[in-house]
């Protein structure tokens, strides 16, 4: 099963999100600019608050009133991290920070506040166990 993870606020930096996903805002229709009415089935609700347009305002939120710098997410298989088989949890990416081996000249070395929204595998079992 593929989760997007991203109940939890990545503590990281403050990059600008730019100009691209700044002028994608601005050119939303209407109909996904509000939240959904009381009224609204769930079906009703799905089509005008598809899931790619719920994770851009939950960027956003963090990004705008937060002060959380938008950090891309990493694959679902980590290519730099030989003890993972997949991205299991959204803090994967951020493994380096807490291990203190984060170069400290790369971007990730300067976050203090992140925001993303992570492809993860969730395996079934006790504690993730495959």
């Amino acid at each position: 099963r593929v989760a997007w993870s991203g109940a939890q606020p990545l503590r990281h930096g403050a990059l600008s999100l730019g100009p691209a996903r700044a002028a994608a805002a601005r050119t939303r229709p209407a109909s996904m600019s509000a939240a959904p009415k009381a009224s609204e089935t769930a079906t009703d609700a799905a089509r005008t608050w598809p899931a790619n347009l719920v994770r851009q305002r939950f960027i956003d939120f963090f990004a705008s009133k937060h002060e959380h710098t938008f950090y891309k997410s990493s694959p679902v298989v980590p290519l730099d991290d030989p003890t993972l088989l997949f991205a299991n949890a959204g803090m994967n990416q951020f493994k380096p920070i807490f291990l203190g081996q984060a170069d400290p000249s790369s971007p990730l070395s300067k976050l203090s506040r992140a925001v993303n929204s992570q492809k993860c595998i969730r395996a079934g079992g006790k504690h993730n166990d495959l």
